[in-house]
């Protein structure tokens, strides 16, 4: 076999080896997704692994509608990690990893397999010794530990299994053909592989002539004794011809050294023991266990399921796993009549240490009754001789607060009569087999019983009370607010409340006698940052910066920014946080704190760099907002303006869009937007009015940038927000062309929501702006938008003038788009005297956007000459139009384009008599109108509903659907569709 340096590992957790001066260095994968994706494509090595294939490992049979975009994400992660990039190719219909002979450690292991097998064969057994030491050095626990079932590589993960103990096997013939004194050395290794798999023969063959060589045939026949009775037992056979060899050499050598009768009581002596106490260490059941009634229920039925059996109920701190272990387990103690044992491994406890397995084996034999001088040093033999003393008992097992998977694997039993609950604040991933149980708050109806059983209240906690919603239905802070209600009389639930809300952090009043929600979660944090991990150490630093800087949600990107790290460490982080449960991954590579973790998160952060923080997340928000811009505004005026600083504000921010990478398209743009816009608002609203003027021109910068895709979007009532906090922040630092542009985008609202009265004074106000401020490319804009405001008022000979001055403006900046703009604009008003002189403005904006490949500009035009159409009385040939400008306009992302071409063609669809296709069409428009909160839009498509249920005989359904767009147009300035609808009503009264 060719020898080449190990590049990649799957005997155990997926790794890649990293080289350097002093040799090869583990380098574990931090991210779940990416082990995952590393591990498939390392099971196909040198093969394509479709896309499809990839999908399925990483999301199981449900991947998300964004899994094609995240799994091209995992993939640049990967290759980032990879010693080479061109490792990792794109190669229809996936990606193929190239591995190279030697490089992965399942290769080697195979290798060295095939030899130890020859080797073994011809009895060479220095050569069978050295191939199964190598082989077996490779191995670093469960291939594939840690990641999914869905993967699909239980055969792999069973053939190397098997592989590992063949290779034992071998190994142990070797040392017992070979050993010169050294049989010793074997005897726990044996005993222990013996307990582990009691049906297999070959290690109790090997475990009895070690010990009969060893001198002790006494221990050697009770062995063959076991194995035989558990073989007839269990599976009605007797022992194969190699144990019947072996217990012939024992007996002969027996026979030469005590006598049969020596030999019989030795060996009644040897039996493994066995528990000699029926251990009842459960403590009290919880007082006043509230709640979780369908969850207990299914743990209590997974626990009698035929075991062993192991259960991980996990969760953030105080949220009750403790409590429905303990509920659990007392409810099911006639179910093991052998005992109940209970360790509290002290994982998360304030001022403690967590327990080791070696202590907890030890303290687990001792309870059971296990002489302590006879408790094995070596952890594996103890654990070894715990799974021997309970196999034959029904006894359970509760591990409260595991620190994580290594610290209770080892105390599991492998009885076919034992069930196991832990507690854990980590999900235990890498714990194979076990079934897990995760807690949420409690229900407001739980919270509100659980209030009043523990302070002895019941005057008014009811489901609604406000101490449900301040304790956030997390039961320790519930059971920190009844004790302070049992205690003190005189402090009602009201006045209680009212002093939870008045605090600055709620966690000063959740915290009674030894019951504190601060210092349960003050534990998690405490350990992160003292430990020596990095990825510890950086998740410390990212939970106080996530409390810093108080968003709704976090992605990995902006937090390696405010950290000052990679991403690779940011995501590392992350995870550890959601395994410590002070983050829940709520979509993919999104983390939102508790709101208990919340407050903890302020109190770390504290006051200290909250303004470097905030303006390190505006700059952020900025240079990816301009990221944005350009790739969903064409090239022109439009975009250059925006990207321009205004006087007030700093250009600092372009120094970020130098280490942002540009979108690869429209829609990846709005993707992200549609991601971070709540974080967007939140900084809005949170720092407009910061008295800080660099903080408050950030907050300038990033809205400017930002609301071309707001608008786009339709995200309506985020635009109000985003513009309202624009112009107080513009107002308060005096700069003028800040205040225009924040005019003019509330502006734009008004106009989407029908509201053209309050738009025209807001553009004339920005319109005053320009003019003082001399900037012409902005006067034409407002000049145009006036224009089109008027002609909406019915003002016509006023939008005409208007209309024509910016055409002027266009033409004197050698503005195209802006001139096509106007012509579309022109066709609108002349719509209402001249439909076919309407049209050929249109057709001329859709030649303009042709010659400069504006696609929009095209559709506009498209769609405004099916309206033409409409007034025309010509719906087929409107319909031909609406249809063309919505095959173009979904992928574009233009929430106006395509609301308007929507409600054109259903429209026309309902004249030509195709009412079950308007029907259709008009149901979408709804549900797309409803989900931006775009009440004008939303209006506007109910009328046409209504419309349409009349025309099927729904008379009734039809009143209903137009009282409801009446009230949805409330106060917009469309007085003929207004007209209408009250006339509607009136007629169908």
């Amino acid at each position: 076999m060719k020898r080449c340096e190990l590049r990649f590992g799957l005997l155990g957790p997926p790794i890649f080896y990293g080289y350097g001066g002093d040799g090869a260095v583990v380098r574990p994968v931090g991210s779940p997704k990416v082990r995952a994706l590393l591990a498939a494509l390392l099971l196909e090595a040198g093969r394509t692994v479709s896309v499809e294939a990839l999908k399925g490992a990483l999301w199981g049979g449900s991947p998300p509608a964004s899994a094609h975009a995240s799994l091209h994400n995992h993939v640049t992660r990967l290759r980032r990690l990879l010693d080479d990039p061109s490792r990792l190719r794109a190669v229809s219909p996936g990606y193929l990893l190239r591995v190279d002979e030697g490089e992965l450690d399942v290769h080697v292991f195979e290798a060295h397999l095939t030899a130890a097998r020859a080797a073994h064969a011809s009895r060479d057994w220095r050569r069978t010794l050295c191939e199964c030491t190598s082989a077996l050095a490779l191995w670093r626990g469960t291939p594939l530990s840690g990641l999914p079932s869905d993967l699909g590589g239980y055969a792999f993960v069973e053939r190397l299994r098997e592989a590992r103990l063949l290779l034992l096997e071998w190994r142990y013939d070797a040392e017992l053909a070979l050993a010169e004194g050294r049989l010793d050395a074997l005897l726990p290794e044996l005993a222990a592989l013996a307990a582990e798999h009691p049906l297999r023969e070959a290690y109790h063959r090997q475990l009895m002539l070690a010990l009969h060589r060893s001198g002790r045939q006494a221990e050697a026949l009770a062995v063959h004794r076991d194995l035989r009775h558990r073989l007839v037992e269990e599976l009605g056979v007797e022992p194969g011809l190699a144990v019947r060899g072996a217990h012939m050499e024992v007996l002969r050598g027996a026979a030469e050294e005590e006598g049969d009768g020596e030999r019989q009581g030795a060996g009644a002596g040897a039996k493994a023991p066995v528990p000699s106490v029926r251990p009842a260490q459960l403590p009290p059941p919880p007082a006043h266990f509230t709640g979780r009634t369908a969850l207990a229920d299914d743990l209590r039925r997974t626990l009698t399921d035929p075991g062993p059996t192991i259960t991980v109920l996990t969760g953030m701190a105080g949220i009750g796993k403790s409590a429905l272990a303990l509920h659990a387990a007392h409810a099911l103690t006639g179910r093991f009549p052998d005992g109940q044992l209970y360790v509290n491994l002290h994982g998360a406890t304030p001022g403690m240490l967590p327990l080791t397995s070696a202590q907890a084996l030890a303290a687990l034999l001792r309870d059971i009754g296990a002489d302590p001088r006879s408790i094995p040093e070596h952890p594996d033999a103890a654990a070894a001789l715990l799974r021997s003393m309970l196999a034959p008992t029904r006894t359970l097992l509760v591990l409260d607060d595991a620190k994580n998977a290594a610290q209770v694997r080892p105390l599991l039993p492998a009885g076919p009569g034992c069930a196991v609950i832990i507690t854990s604040r980590s999900s235990l991933a890498a714990l194979d087999g076990a079934r897990r149980f995760p807690l949420t708050p409690l229900s407001d109806e739980d919270s509100a019983a659980l209030l009043r059983a523990v302070s002895g209240r019941d005057d008014g906690i009811d489901a609604g009370h406000p101490l449900v919603e301040l304790t956030d239905r997390l039961p320790l802070a519930l059971r920190v607010v009844a004790a302070r209600l049992a205690a003190r009389r005189a402090l009602t639930p009201e006045l209680l409340a009212r002093q939870l809300t008045a605090t600055e952090g709620r966690l000063h009043h959740l915290e009674y006698d030894d019951l504190s929600v601060r210092r349960s979660l003050a534990v998690a944090h405490d350990a992160l940052a003292a430990s020596d991990r990095e990825a510890d150490r950086d998740a410390a630093l990212v939970l106080r910066r996530i409390g810093a800087l108080d968003l709704p949600e976090y992605g990995a990107p902006l937090l390696a920014r405010l950290g000052g790290i990679g991403t690779r460490r940011a995501e590392d982080a992350l995870d550890r946080l959601v395994d410590v449960a002070l983050l829940e991954e709520t979509a993919l590579g999104r983390y939102v704190p508790h709101d208990m973790v919340r407050d903890f998160a302020r109190e770390l952060a504290g006051t200290e760099g909250g303004t470097a923080v905030a303006e390190t997340a505006l700059n952020w928000y900025a240079a990816l907002a301009e990221r944005t811009l350009t790739a969903i505004v064409e090239p022109g005026l439009d975009q250059d303006d925006r990207r321009r600083p205004t006087s007030c504000q700093p250009s600092e921010h372009a120094a970020h869009v130098t280490r942002t990478h540009p979108f690869d398209s429209p829609e990846a743009a709005f993707a992200w937007g549609d991601t971070e816009l709540a974080n967007i608002v939140a900084l809005a609203e949170r720092h407009a009015d910061a008295p800080d003027a660099r903080i408050a021109s950030r907050v300038c910068t990033l809205l400017r940038l930002i609301f071309p895709y707001a608008q786009r979007g339709g995200r309506v009532a985020e635009m109000e927000t985003l513009g309202r906090a624009a112009l107080r922040a513009a107002r308060r630092l005096g700069d003028e062309a800040a205040e225009a542009y924040a005019l003019g985008d509330l502006a734009g609202l008004h106009f989407l929501t029908g509201r053209h009265s309050d738009a025209l004074a807001l553009n004339d106000q920005a319109l005053a702006i320009w003019r003082r401020l001399g900037v012409l490319s902005w006067i034409r804009r407002s000049l145009n938008n006036r224009g089109l405001l008027l002609e909406g008022l019915g003002r016509y000979e006023e939008s005409g003038r208007a209309l024509r001055q910016s055409l002027a403006y266009s033409r004197r900046l050698n503005d195209p788009y802006g001139e096509a703009v106007t012509h579309s604009h022109l066709g609108n008003l002349y719509e209402h005297t001249d439909p076919r002189a309407a049209i050929e403005q249109h057709r001329l904006s859709l030649a303009i956007g042709e010659m400069i490949g504006n696609v929009l500009v095209q559709l506009y035009a498209r769609c405004n000459i099916g309206y033409a159409h409409l007034t025309l009385g010509e719906p087929a040939a409107a319909a031909r139009h609406f249809e063309e400008s919505l095959r173009v306009l979904a992928d574009k992302g233009d929430w106006h384009g395509e609301s308007q071409a929507r409600l054109g063609l259903v429209r026309s669809l309902r004249l030509l008599g195709r009412t079950e296709r308007a029907d259709r069409e008009c149901a979408e428009l709804l549900r797309r109108a409803d989900a931006r909160a775009d009440r004008y839009m939303g209006g506007l498509a109910r009328h046409q509903h209504g419309l349409l249920l009349r025309e099927s005989g729904r008379n009734e359904e039809a009143r209903s659907e137009w009282r409801a767009a009446l009230d949805a147009l409330d106060g917009t300035d469309d007085k003929t569709v207004l007209a209408e609808l009250t006339s509607l009503l009136a007629a169908h009264a």
